[in-house]
């Protein structure tokens, strides 16, 4: 069994800067990432353009320098694995912790898919990204049914239906019509939605209005085929062609995770009970970081503000560990 003082779970942006915040303290954390580094950044389509500007992003005062106002995926790659190098973070990386168990003496023990381990603090950072929201309706695992989006290409000269209306959807939409796909957005509400980039919007509406992307509003999808996505909207019952479908209709933390190491969960909002001055959890030396905090409203916690989560627990930490 490995002995260590503070453990991490997650590898995402705002992990890496709970742990520099404890090494600031004098403290050696150790992060324990199911694949590498910023998993979830990889994971962004591969021409995505970030909402924020590149210094919400930063962390640990490391600058993270750009021509462009707003950084792309892979100057966020690069800008995050340097930061590790610098700040000469513990890392190790493709390793899936499976369960985190409190012990009598108030340390815990955290096994993983390679070894178990004994530390006196566990800090939460897994994020939401593993977790796509379902649909619930027939057809949604059927093979040519995807939560996640990459690159268009492959969907030249295909009929494409994207299931959503906000930024994934629409940069996803975009993308699939430049690459010459058919596409048609079903979305449920009833007009574009507020939080699509303001500086991509014009453009997908533009497309919409040309009729080179099909927009229906008030869509609600009710199954999906081998050949179409059958929905209704204003009372009819309809379908689209779909030799592919993106379901990009969002994603949730892992509640279940959470709920084996005894951490409780808001019923209403999916938020795991914590102090908002120090983010432990109802679980004395749990605490957690990052959208994790922010239940099922993802919209509420990003890395500019989920980055700055290890300033409010460090000091605590490093006081009980000495």
């Amino acid at each position: 069994m490995e002995q260590e003082q503070v453990i991490i779970v997650g590898g995402g942006p705002c992990g890496l800067a709970a742990a520099i915040a404890l090494q600031n303290e004098g403290l050696k954390p150790l992060v324990i990432e199911k694949d590498n580094i910023v998993s979830a950044i990889h994971r962004y389509p591969t021409h995505q353009t970030f909402f924020s500007t590149s210094e919400k992003l930063e962390i640990g005062q490391v600058p993270f320098l750009t021509e462009e106002r707003k950084p792309k995926r892979s100057q966020a790659l690069v800008y995050y694995r340097e930061v590790v190098k610098r700040k000469q973070i513990r890392v190790n990386p493709f390793e899936r912790v499976t369960k985190v168990t409190k012990q009598e003496d108030g340390t815990f023990y955290v096994v993983t898919s390679k070894r178990t381990y004994h530390c006196k603090q566990v800090v939460i950072a897994t994020g939401y990204y593993d977790h796509p929201n379902s649909l619930g309706v027939p057809g949604e695992d059927l093979p040519h049914v995807f939560h996640y989006f990459k690159e268009a290409h492959p969907y030249f000269d295909q009929d494409v239906v994207v299931i959503g209306g906000k930024n994934s959807a629409v940069d996803a939409a975009l993308e699939l019509e430049k690459a010459g796909a058919r596409v048609t957005v079903l979305y449920r509400g009833d007009t574009y939605s507020d939080s699509v980039k303001p500086w991509i919007l014009p453009e997908f509406v533009s497309l919409v209005n040309h009729d080179k992307v099909k927009m229906v509003f008030r869509a609600q999808v009710k199954r999906i085929t081998a050949s179409e996505v059958e929905y209704e909207t204003h009372g009819e019952r309809k379908a689209a062609r779909a030799d592919f479908v993106f379901a990009m209709i969002g994603y949730h933390p892992d509640h279940d995770f959470l709920k084996t190491m005894g951490v409780a969960i808001d019923h209403d909002t999916g938020r795991p009970i914590h102090d908002p001055e120090t983010m432990e959890t109802n679980v004395e030396g749990i605490f957690i970081a990052g959208v994790i905090a922010a239940g099922n409203n993802a919209n509420e916690i990003f890395i500019e503000n989920g980055r700055f989560h290890g300033e409010m627990f460090a000091k605590l930490i490093r006081e009980r560990v000495e």
